[in-house]
């Protein structure tokens, strides 16, 4: 599988051990350890997955992936993060970022979980899916160009955002636990949870006029999600 990757890590020991496992596994990758150089290299390679530090001399990490969402970057984003660092690991979902790693971590977990991302992205772009939308409502997926409209407005959703809405989408009316989302969504046997309850919290603040009280993503019981209404395959 090939794919572009930018590793932006100011500990040099560690980007060097982690680009060594990206290259061997066939990876066309990058590195820099300065947030302002990130950000130059972000916008001129376009690369499809950023591995992201938070601490970062020049520019911070989170800064970093604050602007490329303003400017509608669609790269897959990994969060490296330390095991104290829970709410910055949050912040970083709740600005846009799909996965996180916490240090200290297996370089080869990384490949992984650079395989799963773009593995996905490929799955939901395939030629055969170029023409195919769900509808839910006011609610329409075009999954071909991962696209998605509500009440006639273009949603500015994240990678992991949008598969997200398509997976619920795709299950109207379905009741599922977030392990089963991580499962099913983030390709995770095991996880942290709140990744999926930022990502609910994302997704309903870009589609609920009143986010507090949603009417189209719904929670049930203590810890599961649906999608309300039917869904017209298309």
């Amino acid at each position: 599988m090939s794919g572009r990757i930018l590793v932006v890590e100011d500990d040099p020991t560690m980007a060097e051990v982690l680009v060594a496992y990206l290259r061997r596994a066939g990876y066309q990758t990058d590195w820099t350890g300065d947030g302002n150089e990130a950000l130059l290299l972000w916008q001129r390679l376009q690369p499809d997955v950023v591995i992201l530090d938070l601490m970062l001399p020049g520019t911070s990490g989170l800064e970093l992936l604050r602007r490329r969402r303003m400017d509608a970057d669609q790269a897959a984003v990994i969060i490296l993060s330390a095991r104290g660092d829970e709410e910055d690991r949050l912040i970083g979902l709740e600005t846009g970022a799909d996965d996180y790693v916490v240090k200290p971590f297996s370089p080869r977990e990384v490949v992984l979980r650079v395989e799963a991302l773009l593995r996905r992205a490929e799955r939901l772009s395939g030629a055969a899916l170029l023409n195919r939308r769900l509808r839910v409502g006011a609610l329409t997926v075009h999954l071909g160009p991962r696209r998605a409209t509500y009440e006639g407005r273009d949603l500015a959703l994240t990678t992991r955002e949008f598969d997200l809405l398509a997976f619920f989408a795709a299950h109207p009316g379905e009741t599922f636990s977030k392990a089963e989302l991580l499962r099913r969504v983030w390709g995770w046997e095991f996880g942290d949870n709140s990744t999926v309850t930022v990502h609910v919290r994302r997704l309903r603040e870009k589609l609920e006029s009143d986010p507090s009280d949603p009417q189209l993503v719904l929670t049930v019981g203590r810890s599961g999600y649906r999608i309300a209404g039917e869904n017209e395959d298309r």
